[in-house]
This record gives structure tokens, C-alpha cells and sequence, in this order.
């Protein structure tokens, strides 16, 4: 059976990802979706802030 160096990229990527996954805990995965939250929240601070006030000038 001969497989493509394309099958031999994604299995290998795919089993490295789940065993990544498997490594990490729930404190981790939260911790993340909080850090995520908290750019997402002040880039668009931050952004609107800067528009708000390049319109006054």
C-alpha cells in the first residue's frame, strides 16, 4: 500500500495534536479562553477609543 507524503503529513500532525490535547488539563483550556476573551475584549477598546478620537480630530 503506498500513501502520500499529504496522508503522512496529517496523520503525523494529528496524532501529535491529540497527544498535546490529551497532555493539557481543564485549568489550562480555561485559563486560555479567559486570556482570549480578555485581548478580544480591550482590542476593541482599544480600537474604538482610537476611532472616536482620530474623528475629533
Amino acid at each position: 500500500m503506498k500513501t502520500s507524503s499529504a496522508q503522512l503529513g496529517i496523520g503525523t500532525g494529528g496524532g501529535t495534536l491529540l497527544s498535546i490535547v490529551a497532555q493539557l488539563g481543564m485549568h489550562d483550556m480555561v485559563k486560555t479562553a479567559v486570556l482570549a476573551a480578555i485581548g478580544a475584549v480591550v482590542s476593541f477598546a482599544v480600537t474604538w477609543a482610537l476611532q472616536r478620537w482620530l474623528r475629533r480630530r
